[in-house]
Protein backbone atom coordinates (compact mmCIF):
# COMPACT_ATOMS: atom_id res chain seq x y z
CA UNK A 1 0.00 0.00 0.00
CA UNK A 2 2.52 2.21 0.82
CA UNK A 3 4.48 1.60 -2.39
CA UNK A 4 1.98 2.00 -4.43
CA UNK A 5 1.33 5.40 -2.61
CA UNK A 6 4.78 6.65 -3.09
CA UNK A 7 4.87 5.45 -6.93
CA UNK A 8 2.20 7.82 -7.40
CA UNK A 9 3.86 10.09 -5.69
CA UNK A 10 6.65 9.69 -8.03
CA UNK A 11 4.55 9.90 -10.55
CA UNK A 12 3.39 13.51 -10.23
CA UNK A 13 5.97 15.02 -9.20
CA UNK A 14 7.80 13.49 -12.25
CA UNK A 15 5.27 14.53 -14.67
CA UNK A 16 5.91 17.52 -16.86
CA UNK A 17 3.02 18.78 -16.43
CA UNK A 18 2.00 21.03 -13.59
CA UNK A 19 -0.43 19.88 -11.25
CA UNK A 20 -3.35 21.12 -9.14
CA UNK A 21 -2.53 22.98 -6.41
CA UNK A 22 -4.32 25.00 -3.72
CA UNK A 23 -1.82 27.69 -3.19
CA UNK A 24 -2.92 31.11 -2.83
CA UNK A 25 -2.17 32.15 -6.36
CA UNK A 26 -5.99 33.96 -7.44
CA UNK A 27 -4.00 37.52 -7.98
CA UNK A 28 -4.33 38.38 -11.74
CA UNK A 29 -0.60 37.96 -12.46
CA UNK A 30 -0.62 33.90 -11.64
CA UNK A 31 -4.07 33.87 -13.67
CA UNK A 32 -2.36 34.86 -16.60
CA UNK A 33 0.60 32.87 -16.52
CA UNK A 34 -1.91 29.95 -16.58
CA UNK A 35 -3.59 31.35 -19.44
CA UNK A 36 -0.58 31.54 -21.42
CA UNK A 37 0.56 28.17 -20.65
CA UNK A 38 -2.71 26.54 -21.27
CA UNK A 39 -2.43 28.46 -25.18
CA UNK A 40 1.39 27.43 -25.37
CA UNK A 41 0.44 23.95 -24.71
CA UNK A 42 -2.77 23.86 -27.46
CA UNK A 43 0.25 25.16 -29.36
CA UNK A 44 2.22 22.21 -28.78
CA UNK A 45 -0.49 20.02 -29.60
CA UNK A 46 -1.54 21.17 -32.79
CA UNK A 47 3.02 21.44 -34.11
CA UNK A 48 3.44 18.76 -36.24
CA UNK A 49 7.19 18.97 -35.44
CA UNK A 50 7.12 18.59 -31.88
CA UNK A 51 7.52 14.77 -31.72
CA UNK A 52 9.34 14.58 -28.21
CA UNK A 53 6.97 15.58 -26.10
CA UNK A 54 5.30 13.51 -24.98
CA UNK A 55 1.83 13.97 -24.09
CA UNK A 56 -0.46 12.05 -22.29
CA UNK A 57 -3.58 12.15 -20.98
CA UNK A 58 -4.85 12.01 -17.38
CA UNK A 59 -5.12 8.25 -17.04
CA UNK A 60 -1.58 7.97 -18.31
CA UNK A 61 -2.05 7.18 -22.27
CA UNK A 62 -0.46 9.02 -24.96
CA UNK A 63 -3.05 11.37 -26.38
CA UNK A 64 -3.90 10.92 -30.14
CA UNK A 65 -2.96 7.08 -29.56
CA UNK A 66 -5.67 5.10 -31.31
CA UNK A 67 -6.62 3.40 -27.37
CA UNK A 68 -7.18 6.59 -26.29
CA UNK A 69 -9.24 7.59 -29.16
CA UNK A 70 -11.26 4.91 -29.04
CA UNK A 71 -11.80 5.26 -25.05
CA UNK A 72 -12.92 8.70 -26.01
CA UNK A 73 -15.37 8.31 -28.09
CA UNK A 74 -16.83 5.56 -26.07
CA UNK A 75 -16.95 7.13 -23.04
CA UNK A 76 -18.72 10.48 -24.37
CA UNK A 77 -21.43 8.69 -26.47
CA UNK A 78 -21.75 6.18 -22.81
CA UNK A 79 -22.34 9.74 -20.66
CA UNK A 80 -24.55 11.50 -23.03
CA UNK A 81 -26.55 7.88 -23.63
CA UNK A 82 -26.69 7.63 -19.58
CA UNK A 83 -27.72 11.00 -19.51
CA UNK A 84 -30.44 10.80 -22.13
CA UNK A 85 -31.48 6.94 -20.25
CA UNK A 86 -32.37 8.81 -16.97
CA UNK A 87 -34.76 11.18 -18.29
CA UNK A 88 -36.80 8.28 -20.29
CA UNK A 89 -38.97 5.67 -18.25
CA UNK A 90 -37.73 1.96 -16.73
CA UNK A 91 -37.96 -0.46 -19.27
CA UNK A 92 -37.85 1.84 -22.44
CA UNK A 93 -35.58 0.17 -25.21
CA UNK A 94 -35.24 3.34 -27.27
CA UNK A 95 -31.72 2.94 -27.33
CA UNK A 96 -30.38 -0.26 -26.26
CA UNK A 97 -30.54 -1.63 -29.57
CA UNK A 98 -28.46 1.05 -31.08
CA UNK A 99 -25.08 -0.65 -32.93
CA UNK A 100 -21.74 0.99 -31.36
CA UNK A 101 -19.93 2.17 -34.47
CA UNK A 102 -16.42 2.83 -33.99
CA UNK A 103 -14.87 6.15 -35.69
CA UNK A 104 -12.37 5.70 -38.19
CA UNK A 105 -11.29 9.12 -37.46
CA UNK A 106 -9.78 10.42 -33.59
CA UNK A 107 -9.70 14.05 -32.11
CA UNK A 108 -5.78 13.85 -32.43
CA UNK A 109 -6.20 13.10 -36.35
CA UNK A 110 -8.24 16.29 -36.27
CA UNK A 111 -5.87 18.01 -33.94
CA UNK A 112 -3.59 16.69 -36.53
CA UNK A 113 -4.81 18.65 -39.33
CA UNK A 114 -5.56 14.96 -41.19
CA UNK A 115 -9.32 15.54 -41.43
CA UNK A 116 -10.53 18.76 -42.75
CA UNK A 117 -12.93 20.58 -39.97
CA UNK A 118 -15.40 20.74 -42.90
CA UNK A 119 -15.66 16.94 -43.65
CA UNK A 120 -16.00 16.52 -39.72
CA UNK A 121 -19.03 18.78 -39.50
CA UNK A 122 -20.52 16.78 -42.79
CA UNK A 123 -19.89 13.43 -41.21
CA UNK A 124 -21.21 14.66 -37.58
CA UNK A 125 -24.26 15.72 -39.08
CA UNK A 126 -24.52 12.75 -41.63
CA UNK A 127 -24.92 10.20 -37.96
CA UNK A 128 -27.62 8.14 -38.88
CA UNK A 129 -27.83 7.98 -34.81
CA UNK A 130 -28.92 11.74 -34.47
CA UNK A 131 -32.52 11.00 -35.48
CA UNK A 132 -32.66 8.06 -32.42
CA UNK A 133 -30.69 9.48 -30.19
CA UNK A 134 -33.18 12.35 -30.32
CA UNK A 135 -36.54 12.10 -31.58
CA UNK A 136 -38.28 14.32 -29.77
CA UNK A 137 -36.31 17.18 -31.03
CA UNK A 138 -37.90 17.09 -34.80
CA UNK A 139 -40.80 19.57 -35.03
CA UNK A 140 -44.57 18.06 -34.73
CA UNK A 141 -46.54 18.33 -38.51
CA UNK A 142 -48.63 21.12 -37.38
CA UNK A 143 -45.89 23.55 -37.70
CA UNK A 144 -44.98 22.85 -41.11
CA UNK A 145 -48.10 24.25 -42.23
CA UNK A 146 -48.50 27.46 -43.81
CA UNK A 147 -49.19 30.28 -41.23
CA UNK A 148 -51.92 31.48 -43.60
CA UNK A 149 -53.37 28.70 -44.06
CA UNK A 150 -57.46 28.17 -43.37
CA UNK A 151 -57.66 28.12 -39.93
CA UNK A 152 -60.49 29.14 -38.48
CA UNK A 153 -61.34 32.33 -36.19
CA UNK A 154 -61.90 29.77 -33.33
CA UNK A 155 -58.48 27.70 -33.90
CA UNK A 156 -56.84 31.02 -34.72
CA UNK A 157 -57.70 32.81 -31.08
CA UNK A 158 -56.61 29.26 -29.27
CA UNK A 159 -53.13 29.00 -31.25
CA UNK A 160 -52.93 32.86 -30.08
CA UNK A 161 -53.96 31.50 -26.85
CA UNK A 162 -50.52 28.52 -27.12
CA UNK A 163 -48.99 31.02 -27.91
CA UNK A 164 -47.90 29.96 -31.75
CA UNK A 165 -47.44 32.68 -34.46
CA UNK A 166 -50.76 33.29 -36.59
CA UNK A 167 -51.45 35.68 -39.49
CA UNK A 168 -54.59 37.50 -39.35
CA UNK A 169 -54.04 39.23 -42.71
CA UNK A 170 -56.64 36.20 -44.11
CA UNK A 171 -59.39 37.76 -42.46
CA UNK A 172 -60.50 40.33 -44.72
CA UNK A 173 -63.90 40.67 -44.86
CA UNK A 174 -65.25 42.57 -41.92
CA UNK A 175 -67.91 39.84 -41.01
CA UNK A 176 -64.66 37.70 -40.26
CA UNK A 177 -63.04 40.17 -38.44
CA UNK A 178 -65.80 40.62 -36.25
CA UNK A 179 -66.60 36.60 -35.38
CA UNK A 180 -62.87 36.23 -34.49
CA UNK A 181 -63.07 39.50 -32.58
CA UNK A 182 -66.35 37.55 -30.76
CA UNK A 183 -64.12 35.09 -29.84
CA UNK A 184 -60.92 36.58 -28.41
CA UNK A 185 -63.77 38.13 -25.72
CA UNK A 186 -64.88 34.68 -25.02
CA UNK A 187 -61.35 33.32 -25.05
CA UNK A 188 -61.07 35.72 -22.07
CA UNK A 189 -57.44 36.54 -22.70
CA UNK A 190 -56.18 39.98 -23.05
CA UNK A 191 -53.16 39.39 -24.48
CA UNK A 192 -55.14 38.08 -27.44
CA UNK A 193 -58.72 40.51 -27.07
CA UNK A 194 -55.45 43.51 -27.86
CA UNK A 195 -53.67 41.87 -30.42
CA UNK A 196 -57.37 41.61 -32.21
CA UNK A 197 -57.71 45.17 -31.39
CA UNK A 198 -54.53 46.21 -32.78
CA UNK A 199 -54.98 44.38 -36.05
CA UNK A 200 -58.77 45.77 -36.27
CA UNK A 201 -57.75 49.57 -35.92
CA UNK A 202 -54.88 49.07 -38.62
CA UNK A 203 -57.56 47.33 -41.44
CA UNK A 204 -61.08 49.28 -40.29
CA UNK A 205 -61.88 53.04 -40.55
CA UNK A 206 -62.63 54.15 -36.82
CA UNK A 207 -65.92 55.16 -37.49
CA UNK A 208 -67.01 51.59 -38.13
CA UNK A 209 -64.69 50.07 -35.54
CA UNK A 210 -65.88 52.55 -32.98
CA UNK A 211 -69.97 51.91 -34.17
CA UNK A 212 -69.03 48.03 -33.77
CA UNK A 213 -67.43 48.37 -30.36
CA UNK A 214 -70.63 50.45 -28.69
CA UNK A 215 -72.40 46.74 -28.48
CA UNK A 216 -68.95 45.50 -26.77
CA UNK A 217 -67.69 46.94 -24.08
CA UNK A 218 -65.23 44.45 -22.66
CA UNK A 219 -63.60 44.55 -26.29
CA UNK A 220 -64.19 48.68 -25.75
CA UNK A 221 -62.37 48.80 -22.20
CA UNK A 222 -59.51 46.71 -23.72
CA UNK A 223 -58.76 49.30 -26.53
CA UNK A 224 -59.28 52.33 -24.39
CA UNK A 225 -57.19 51.07 -21.79
CA UNK A 226 -54.30 50.84 -25.01
CA UNK A 227 -55.03 54.30 -26.08
CA UNK A 228 -53.91 55.27 -22.64
CA UNK A 229 -51.35 53.65 -22.44
CA UNK A 230 -49.78 54.39 -25.90
CA UNK A 231 -50.68 57.60 -25.34
CA UNK A 232 -53.08 58.18 -28.64
CA UNK A 233 -54.84 60.87 -26.82
CA UNK A 234 -56.66 62.22 -30.20
CA UNK A 235 -58.11 58.89 -31.40
CA UNK A 236 -58.84 58.06 -27.96
CA UNK A 237 -60.92 61.25 -27.21
CA UNK A 238 -62.44 60.42 -30.71
CA UNK A 239 -63.86 57.16 -29.42
CA UNK A 240 -65.40 58.47 -25.87
CA UNK A 241 -67.21 61.07 -28.37
CA UNK A 242 -68.68 58.61 -30.49
CA UNK A 243 -69.36 55.38 -28.53
CA UNK A 244 -70.74 58.24 -25.66
CA UNK A 245 -68.64 55.95 -22.76
CA UNK A 246 -70.61 56.84 -19.51
CA UNK A 247 -67.79 56.10 -17.18
CA UNK A 248 -67.13 59.08 -15.08
CA UNK A 249 -63.58 58.04 -13.65
CA UNK A 250 -62.46 57.08 -17.10
CA UNK A 251 -63.61 61.05 -18.35
CA UNK A 252 -61.94 62.35 -15.44
CA UNK A 253 -58.56 60.54 -15.98
CA UNK A 254 -58.99 61.82 -19.29
CA UNK A 255 -59.34 64.99 -18.35
CA UNK A 256 -56.36 64.85 -15.62
CA UNK A 257 -54.14 64.15 -18.83
CA UNK A 258 -53.52 67.76 -19.23
CA UNK A 259 -51.59 67.75 -16.02
CA UNK A 260 -49.33 66.22 -17.95
CA UNK A 261 -48.05 68.97 -20.65
CA UNK A 262 -45.67 71.47 -19.82
CA UNK A 263 -46.37 73.36 -23.46
CA UNK A 264 -49.50 75.84 -22.48
CA UNK A 265 -50.17 75.77 -26.18
CA UNK A 266 -50.65 71.47 -26.86
CA UNK A 267 -52.25 71.56 -23.37
CA UNK A 268 -55.11 74.03 -24.82
CA UNK A 269 -55.26 72.34 -28.02
CA UNK A 270 -56.07 68.95 -24.90
CA UNK A 271 -58.53 71.21 -23.48
CA UNK A 272 -60.21 72.23 -26.56
CA UNK A 273 -60.71 68.32 -27.38
CA UNK A 274 -61.83 67.60 -23.69
CA UNK A 275 -64.65 70.13 -24.55
CA UNK A 276 -66.47 67.08 -26.34
CA UNK A 277 -66.13 64.10 -23.52
CA UNK A 278 -69.59 63.09 -22.07
CA UNK A 279 -69.10 64.76 -18.79
CA UNK A 280 -72.34 66.61 -17.38
CA UNK A 281 -73.50 69.97 -18.03
CA UNK A 282 -72.06 71.25 -15.19
CA UNK A 283 -68.41 69.63 -15.61
CA UNK A 284 -68.84 70.66 -19.15
CA UNK A 285 -69.26 74.26 -18.33
CA UNK A 286 -66.22 74.20 -16.01
CA UNK A 287 -63.76 72.20 -18.84
CA UNK A 288 -64.93 75.19 -21.37
CA UNK A 289 -64.09 77.88 -18.79
CA UNK A 290 -61.05 76.28 -17.93
CA UNK A 291 -59.88 76.64 -21.71
CA UNK A 292 -60.98 79.61 -21.94
CA UNK A 293 -58.74 80.88 -18.75
CA UNK A 294 -55.40 79.21 -20.59
CA UNK A 295 -55.94 81.04 -23.61
CA UNK A 296 -56.71 84.55 -21.91
CA UNK A 297 -53.44 83.42 -19.71
CA UNK A 298 -51.94 82.54 -22.91
CA UNK A 299 -52.62 86.55 -24.82
CA UNK A 300 -52.06 88.14 -21.26
CA UNK A 301 -48.46 86.49 -20.69
CA UNK A 302 -47.35 87.68 -23.99
CA UNK A 303 -48.09 91.02 -23.74
CA UNK A 304 -46.66 91.32 -20.45
CA UNK A 305 -43.74 89.56 -21.20
CA UNK A 306 -43.44 91.98 -23.78
CA UNK A 307 -44.08 95.07 -22.35
CA UNK A 308 -41.89 94.35 -18.97
CA UNK A 309 -38.78 93.69 -21.50
CA UNK A 310 -39.42 96.92 -23.10
CA UNK A 311 -39.59 99.11 -19.51
CA UNK A 312 -42.33 101.23 -20.72
CA UNK A 313 -45.11 100.39 -18.09
CA UNK A 314 -44.21 102.03 -14.46
CA UNK A 315 -46.04 98.77 -13.33
CA UNK A 316 -43.86 96.63 -13.95
CA UNK A 317 -40.68 99.13 -13.46
CA UNK A 318 -41.52 99.18 -9.94
CA UNK A 319 -43.41 95.78 -8.91
CA UNK A 320 -41.12 92.89 -11.13
CA UNK A 321 -43.11 89.68 -11.96
CA UNK A 322 -42.11 86.59 -9.92
CA UNK A 323 -43.73 84.18 -11.84
CA UNK A 324 -45.07 83.61 -14.96
CA UNK A 325 -49.11 83.38 -15.20
CA UNK A 326 -49.87 80.44 -17.15
CA UNK A 327 -51.62 77.52 -15.51
CA UNK A 328 -52.69 79.98 -12.50
CA UNK A 329 -56.04 78.89 -10.96
CA UNK A 330 -58.90 82.05 -11.14
CA UNK A 331 -58.41 83.56 -8.50
CA UNK A 332 -54.80 83.99 -8.44
CA UNK A 333 -55.09 85.35 -12.30
CA UNK A 334 -57.56 87.62 -11.02
CA UNK A 335 -55.42 89.06 -8.71
CA UNK A 336 -52.36 89.26 -11.47
CA UNK A 337 -55.23 91.33 -13.16
CA UNK A 338 -56.28 93.92 -10.46
CA UNK A 339 -52.55 94.12 -9.47
CA UNK A 340 -51.62 94.70 -12.73
CA UNK A 341 -54.13 95.67 -14.92
CA UNK A 342 -56.52 97.42 -12.57
CA UNK A 343 -57.68 100.53 -14.53
CA UNK A 344 -57.93 98.62 -17.88
CA UNK A 345 -60.93 99.21 -20.09
CA UNK A 346 -63.42 96.11 -19.97
CA UNK A 347 -63.19 95.32 -23.47
CA UNK A 348 -59.09 93.93 -22.73
CA UNK A 349 -58.52 90.19 -21.56
CA UNK A 350 -56.29 91.46 -18.85
CA UNK A 351 -59.07 93.86 -17.25
CA UNK A 352 -60.43 92.36 -14.03
CA UNK A 353 -64.15 93.55 -14.97
CA UNK A 354 -63.80 91.49 -18.17
CA UNK A 355 -62.22 88.21 -15.62
CA UNK A 356 -65.73 88.85 -13.40
CA UNK A 357 -68.17 89.14 -16.45
CA UNK A 358 -66.72 86.13 -18.43
CA UNK A 359 -66.42 83.83 -15.65
CA UNK A 360 -69.12 84.84 -13.77
CA UNK A 361 -66.97 85.48 -10.43
CA UNK A 362 -69.48 86.72 -7.38
CA UNK A 363 -68.98 90.03 -5.90
CA UNK A 364 -67.85 88.49 -2.65
CA UNK A 365 -64.65 86.91 -4.19
CA UNK A 366 -64.40 89.67 -6.57
CA UNK A 367 -64.25 92.35 -3.53
CA UNK A 368 -61.71 89.87 -1.36
CA UNK A 369 -59.59 89.71 -4.52
CA UNK A 370 -59.25 93.52 -5.26
CA UNK A 371 -59.25 94.85 -1.99
CA UNK A 372 -55.74 92.55 -1.37
CA UNK A 373 -53.95 93.54 -5.01
CA UNK A 374 -55.13 97.40 -4.06
CA UNK A 375 -53.87 97.39 -0.44
CA UNK A 376 -50.59 95.45 -1.17
CA UNK A 377 -49.90 98.22 -3.65
CA UNK A 378 -50.99 101.06 -1.18
CA UNK A 379 -53.68 102.25 -3.30
CA UNK A 380 -55.64 103.60 -0.65
CA UNK A 381 -57.86 105.61 -3.11
CA UNK A 382 -59.09 102.46 -5.23
CA UNK A 383 -59.92 100.85 -2.00
CA UNK A 384 -62.12 103.62 -0.92
CA UNK A 385 -63.67 103.58 -4.79
CA UNK A 386 -64.12 99.83 -4.27
CA UNK A 387 -66.72 100.15 -1.30
CA UNK A 388 -68.34 103.29 -2.29
CA UNK A 389 -71.79 103.12 -4.30
CA UNK A 390 -74.22 105.78 -5.11
CA UNK A 391 -78.32 105.82 -4.51
CA UNK A 392 -80.72 105.90 -6.79
CA UNK A 393 -80.90 109.87 -5.26
CA UNK A 394 -77.42 110.34 -5.94
CA UNK A 395 -76.36 110.22 -2.43
CA UNK A 396 -72.75 108.09 -1.81
CA UNK A 397 -72.33 105.31 1.04
CA UNK A 398 -69.86 102.92 2.17
CA UNK A 399 -70.88 98.89 1.45
CA UNK A 400 -69.14 95.39 1.86
CA UNK A 401 -70.46 92.55 0.80
CA UNK A 402 -67.60 90.71 2.73
CA UNK A 403 -68.13 92.37 6.15
CA UNK A 404 -66.19 95.67 7.07
CA UNK A 405 -64.66 93.55 9.38
CA UNK A 406 -62.81 91.43 7.38
CA UNK A 407 -61.80 94.35 5.34
CA UNK A 408 -59.91 95.92 8.61
CA UNK A 409 -58.56 92.77 8.75
CA UNK A 410 -57.23 93.00 5.59
CA UNK A 411 -56.12 96.60 5.51
CA UNK A 412 -54.72 95.28 8.87
CA UNK A 413 -52.07 93.01 7.26
CA UNK A 414 -50.79 95.02 4.60
CA UNK A 415 -50.31 97.39 6.90
CA UNK A 416 -52.61 100.57 6.16
CA UNK A 417 -51.85 103.05 8.27
CA UNK A 418 -53.99 103.88 11.49
CA UNK A 419 -56.23 106.31 9.85
CA UNK A 420 -57.25 104.48 7.26
CA UNK A 421 -58.18 101.56 10.03
CA UNK A 422 -60.13 103.68 11.68
CA UNK A 423 -62.31 105.05 8.89
CA UNK A 424 -63.40 101.17 8.26
CA UNK A 425 -63.46 100.46 11.78
CA UNK A 426 -66.35 102.91 12.32
CA UNK A 427 -68.33 100.77 9.57
CA UNK A 428 -68.68 97.44 11.55
CA UNK A 429 -72.18 97.04 12.68
CA UNK A 430 -71.67 94.90 15.86
CA UNK A 431 -70.67 96.95 18.28
CA UNK A 432 -68.66 94.64 20.63
CA UNK A 433 -66.93 93.26 17.49
CA UNK A 434 -65.99 97.33 16.81
CA UNK A 435 -64.75 97.92 20.11
CA UNK A 436 -62.76 94.63 20.06
CA UNK A 437 -61.19 95.03 16.76
CA UNK A 438 -60.58 99.12 17.83
CA UNK A 439 -58.83 97.92 20.99
CA UNK A 440 -56.74 95.22 19.12
CA UNK A 441 -55.42 97.56 16.52
CA UNK A 442 -54.99 100.86 18.91
CA UNK A 443 -58.16 102.82 16.80
CA UNK A 444 -58.48 105.06 20.27
CA UNK A 445 -60.70 107.67 18.53
CA UNK A 446 -62.98 104.55 17.77
CA UNK A 447 -63.31 103.24 21.36
CA UNK A 448 -64.07 106.97 22.74
CA UNK A 449 -66.75 107.51 20.22
CA UNK A 450 -67.90 104.01 20.98
CA UNK A 451 -68.47 104.70 24.85
CA UNK A 452 -69.21 107.93 24.70
CA UNK A 453 -72.57 106.83 22.40
CA UNK A 454 -73.24 104.17 25.13
CA UNK A 455 -73.38 106.49 28.17
CA UNK A 456 -70.43 104.17 29.06
CA UNK A 457 -68.49 106.44 32.07
CA UNK A 458 -67.11 103.23 34.13
CA UNK A 459 -65.01 102.10 30.64
CA UNK A 460 -64.26 104.85 29.74
CA UNK A 461 -62.78 106.18 32.81
CA UNK A 462 -61.04 102.68 32.69
CA UNK A 463 -59.59 102.98 29.26
CA UNK A 464 -57.88 106.45 30.28
CA UNK A 465 -55.47 104.13 31.95
CA UNK A 466 -54.53 102.41 28.80
CA UNK A 467 -53.63 105.80 26.64
CA UNK A 468 -50.32 107.80 27.10
CA UNK A 469 -50.08 110.25 29.44
CA UNK A 470 -50.79 113.74 28.06
CA UNK A 471 -51.35 112.20 24.56
CA UNK A 472 -54.52 114.14 22.55
CA UNK A 473 -56.49 110.52 23.36
CA UNK A 474 -56.92 111.58 27.36
CA UNK A 475 -57.53 115.14 26.83
CA UNK A 476 -60.52 114.20 24.95
CA UNK A 477 -61.58 111.20 27.60
CA UNK A 478 -61.30 114.18 30.27
CA UNK A 479 -63.28 116.76 28.09
CA UNK A 480 -66.15 113.83 27.54
CA UNK A 481 -65.88 113.21 31.23
CA UNK A 482 -66.33 116.03 32.66
CA UNK A 483 -69.10 117.36 29.72
CA UNK A 484 -70.92 114.21 31.62
CA UNK A 485 -70.26 115.57 35.05
CA UNK A 486 -71.41 119.18 34.31
CA UNK A 487 -74.76 117.65 32.54
CA UNK A 488 -75.27 115.52 35.71
CA UNK A 489 -74.73 118.59 37.87
CA UNK A 490 -76.75 121.38 36.09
Amino acid sequence: MSRARADEEEYWHSSKFRAFTFDDEDDELSQLKESKRAVNSLRDIVDDDDDDLEKVSWSGEPVGSISWSIKETASSSTSSLESRDSSLPKGSSSYTALPKQASSYSLSSLFKGEVPPTQFGQMALSDTGVKNYAPELRRPRAEYKDYSSDWSPKDTVRRMQRGKVCSLERFRSLQDKLVLLDEAVAGNDGNVITAVLIFLKRTLRKEILFRELEVRQVALCHLIHFLKETGEQKLLLDLLRITCFSSLSLQLSQYREHLNIQDAEKRKEFLKGCIGLPFSAEDTSHVQDHYTLLERQIIIEANDRRSEKDGQSEIFRKYPRKASILNMPLVTTLFYSCFYHYTEAEGTYSSPTNLKKTFKIPDKQYVLTALAARAKLRAWSDVDALFTTKNWLGYTKKKAPIGFHRVVEILQRNNAPVQVLQEYVRLVEDVETRLNLATKYKCHDVVIDTYRDLKDRIQLAAYRCKVERGSAEEEKIDSILNNVVRNTAS
